[in-house]
């Protein structure tokens, strides 16, 4: 039965109607092509859809979920989908909203990301590139910014992000590192310094509803949501088993050292490290994708940030075009297949890095709504964010280096690029246009420039 059960005269008291499992379905798939604007502008757009249009749940629920998704490693707005899939619909609702949240995007990437590398050279795509890198520093710059203006609220959480940077920039601190030890900063200060890390997890206080809402503060949990020890067991064993099965198999039939294995297991990682968003994590999908096994450049790896920011659904998606381009290059099943080792690294990355998101939600979903924000759970993020900035900080620096002086410190400083940096952030901070504006407009001076 979907739910919730309303009475027979809900339209007499001004209920919205039942949601249909596939009145819901295609809400999602619908979301998963407009989804635009990073998290802000994705939980926004889910905002104003669920909690004041359609009014499926209310603002105090709505926000409870987010403050669980927040805690959570993975892309916050894809668990928020995939959490209110699962109270409205069961399990089945939850897949799915997660999966058509991700779906689109993932097609997309592929299309662009096999556009891009077979047709890469071509002046036409690489004008578009040559304003689009110069466009994407100033974003990280404003994203740095944005999260910093709303994370460090005091003197402590302004010594976590410089610390933060100081390790990554100046010590080449691995990541992984970084988050462990802002995590156990955190949860030290929860107990014994509250006050400095009680923020709220960043979102206000819920409001009351001023109309009635399907599932509002009041309603009581439906059996589904409802925590036992049984299922969660199920949950984990069931989650266990989608992420052994693949990964054996690779592991057997290609080796632990073959690409597509590697890929499965360090996208696992990057998927239980990605607290903070995309930003966050991006510099250890680079020590790893660039540095350590070499399955793109540097360029390739910025110029796939850029398609990432043009396309629906979460950025994290940016791992589908590392796994594209890797398998691509490598000509993984052949020479004669290279479009096909694209698409199923793509699928393949995107499969080990966003199981650990399910698995969390209905897991964690039942224990979540039998409880209330906890400082032992919202402290540790707390310092987390706060070190991501100073992450995020040394991922601008590092965008800028190698836009600016495309060829080493050694080379040319590229002032035309540096113009088009300096235009994107006026653009950005100071008359808050919108990304893909700026994105578009940048492209588009530097295929001007470049065919000029």
């Amino acid at each position: 039965m979907d739910y919730p059960e309303l009475p027979v005269n809900a339209n007499e008291i001004d209920l919205p109607l039942p949601v249909s499992f596939w009145h819901a379905f295609k809400f999602w798939l619908k979301l998963g092509f407009i989804s635009f604007g990073g998290p802000a502008g994705q939980i926004s757009i889910m905002h104003q859809e669920l909690v004041e249009n359609r009014r499926w749940i209310s603002e105090r629920r709505f926000l409870h979920a987010l403050n669980y998704c927040m805690v959570l490693p993975g892309p916050e707005a894809q668990q928020l989908a995939t959490y209110i899939g699962w109270l409205m619909h069961r399990t089945w609702g939850g897949v799915v909203a997660g999966v058509l949240f991700i779906l689109p995007s993932l097609f997309i990437l592929i299309g662009l990301s096999w556009i891009y590398v077979a047709f890469g050279n071509l002046p036409l795509v690489a004008g578009l590139f040559y304003g689009i890198k110069p466009a994407v520093t100033a974003i990280v710059l404003q994203a740095a910014h944005r999260i910093g203006s709303r994370a460090l609220k005091n003197k402590i959480l302004w010594g976590i992000a410089a610390a933060s940077f100081v390790a990554i920039f100046g010590l080449n601190t691995p990541f992984p590192l970084i988050v462990m030890s802002a995590a156990l900063i955190g949860y030290l200060g929860g107990r014994y310094l509250p006050d400095f890390f009680q923020t709220g997890g960043g979102h206000a206080a819920a409001k009351r509803p001023l109309r009635p809402v399907l599932i509002d503060d009041d309603t009581p949990t439906p059996p589904h949501a409802t925590f036992s020890w049984f299922r969660l067991s199920k949950v984990l064993f069931v989650g266990a088993v989608l992420w052994l099965l693949p990964i054996g198999w690779l592991w057997r039939q290609l080796g632990w050292e073959h690409a597509y294995t590697q890929m499965a297991w360090f996208f696992t990682k990057a998927a239980l490290l990605t607290f903070g968003g995309a930003y966050a994590v991006l510099p250890y999908v680079y020590q790893g994708a660039v540095e350590h096994y070499g399955w793109l450049s540097p360029a390739q790896m910025m110029d796939g940030l850029a398609l990432g920011e043009t396309t629906p659904g979460p950025l994290i998606m940016i791992v589908a075009y590392v796994g594209f381009i890797g398998a691509y290059l490598q000509q993984l099943v052949g020479p004669e297949f290279p479009f096909l080792a694209g698409a199923l690294g793509a699928g393949l990355v995107t499969w080990f890095t966003f199981l650990p998101s399910f698995i969390f939600i209905l897991a964690g979903g039942p224990l979540i709504e039998s409880t209330h924000n906890d400082l032992k759970l919202t402290a540790p993020l707390t310092a987390i964010t706060a070190a991501v900035v100073g992450v995020i900080l040394n991922l601008a620096i590092f965008f800028g280096y190698h836009v600016l002086w495309p060829k080493g410190i050694q080379g040319a400083f590229d002032w035309i690029v540096a113009l088009i940096a300096l235009a994107a952030a006026i653009a950005l901070f100071k008359y808050k246009q919108n990304l893909i504006h700026v994105i578009a407009a940048c492209a588009l001076f530097g295929l001007l420039i470049r065919y000029v």
